[in-house]
């Protein structure tokens, strides 16, 4: 009895070894922007402490996944090329920095704004990956780039009618996909979650989320989150002036809070995605105010779960928390450390190199990895103190988030995916 008892515990503490080691979601392996890893790497140039490089045809505001040996991409042609409206999903060799497959995920590519179709980032599990595009097709795969299913989101569902268009990624728990499409400026279809088999590509469950907001405010382009605290498992939503709380068993609304829209603002779309740490949950807006909630409320939270309000968060980064502290920094790039439980202020208004800020910051290593338009990534302290360890510019237009793997930090440029540092 022992003898199993200590073989389930090497299990699960390889398992979680695993887990630590990969990227295998947009926000990481605790699918919150934070990652375990040690000795990253703290300087680089276009030349020094880069292990290789990939040529790419177009930017992305997609973020690499890791797992093992293999890297995957959304990947979008050049619009200004003949025949550059296609879409793919490439699967790239992390120890040669080459192509090992790519597969067509359609055509229909376009931009909106800043983004175009290959916004949503894949998922993996070690055994297949899974791809949404912002045209709606959802593939999945395996490690070798056999085709197990595909879905037509828009054809089963209707059109997206998002003024920018689609750009949330989904998330992967245990057996399922769970897809949000939240929008309501071009249509009048309501908004709704998916939960999706990813064995067969089947729905699972579908239900309406229902809201108030007006004009562009239902729009989100955000990623749900899962929120896991003592016995229970949530799937988080924002989007549409509230953020709400879902059983994933069955799709159930369990809680709802207001206030991520107070005025009634008709063009308040929301970008950043939420952020959990045990149960604590973070929900920016259109920059105020951000809500932090405390897990284990039903029905309407609004009065009796908000543990505080913050009046100055991003617009499009994701915040990234510890549980200790909640960082946050602003589409100018001006950051800010507040008390995870109090909301308190420990230093605001620190500004990073001027700049455009749209990828998320991540936390590893004792350290914050925040990535500008321009590509600079700086390289701050952790902690209440503000200090700037780093700037590292690699010159070259970035929406995508950094990914960190066994020691080494991926970052997508327009031209190229970036592998720094040497493998642990």
């Amino acid at each position: 009895m022992r003898a199993r008892i200590v073989a389930v515990v090497l299990a699960a503490a390889t398992q979680a070894a695993l887990r630590a080691d990969n990227w295998p979601q947009w926000r990481g392996p605790t699918l919150n922007g934070v990652s375990a890893e040690k000795n990253l790497p703290l300087k680089w140039t276009h030349t020094e402490n880069i292990t290789w490089k990939v040529a790419l045809p177009a930017w992305s505001g997609s973020t690499p996944i890791v797992w093992g040996d293999r890297l995957f991409l959304n990947v979008a042609d050049d619009l200004k090329v003949a025949q550059g409206n296609n879409l793919h999903l490439w699967c790239v060799d992390r120890t040669k920095g080459t192509l090992i497959w790519q597969r067509p995920l359609g055509s229909g590519n376009h931009q909106e704004r800043k983004q175009n179709m290959s916004t949503p980032s894949p998922v993996a599990d070690g055994t297949g990956v899974w791809v949404m595009t912002g045209t709606g097709i959802l593939k999945a795969f395996d490690f070798e780039g056999h085709e197990r299913w595909q879905r037509d989101i828009q054809k089963d569902y209707g059109r997206f009618g998002l003024n920018w268009g689609y750009g949330s990624s989904p998330l992967l728990h245990e057996d399922s996909l769970y897809v949000q499409v939240l929008h309501g400026m071009h249509t009048d279809d309501p908004s709704y979650l998916l939960r999706i088999d990813k064995a067969t590509g089947r729905t699972v469950w579908k239900v309406n989320r229902p809201t108030r907001a007006r004009m562009e405010s239902p729009d989100a382009y955000t990623t749900p989150a899962l929120l896991r605290y003592g016995n229970h498992t949530e799937i988080v939503v924002t989007g549409g002036d509230v953020v709400t709380g879902h059983d994933p068993a069955t799709g159930t609304e369990l809680w709802r809070a207001d206030g991520l829209n107070p005025d009634n603002d008709a063009n308040y779309r929301i970008v950043a995605s939420p952020v959990t740490h045990g149960d604590l949950i973070i929900a920016p807006t259109r920059e105020r105010p951000m809500l932090a909630l405390k897990a284990g409320g039903r029905g309407d939270v609004s009065r009796s779960h908000v543990l505080w309000t913050f009046a100055h968060g991003p617009d499009v980064p994701t915040p990234v928390t510890d549980g200790t502290y909640v960082y946050v920094v602003n589409d100018r790039g001006i950051s800010f450390c507040l008390d995870a439980r109090s909301g308190k202020e420990l230093y605001g208004r620190q500004r990073l190199r001027p700049g455009t800020y749209s990828a998320s910051p991540v936390l590893a290593d004792g350290k914050i990895y925040i990535t500008n338009e321009d590509g600079l990534t700086s390289v701050v302290k952790a902690g209440p103190a503000f200090e700037v360890l780093a700037e590292n510019d690699l010159n070259d237009y970035t929406l995508s988030s950094p990914a960190i793997s066994d020691g080494q930090i991926f970052i997508r440029t327009a031209k190229a995916l970036w592998c720094i540092g040497s493998r642990r």
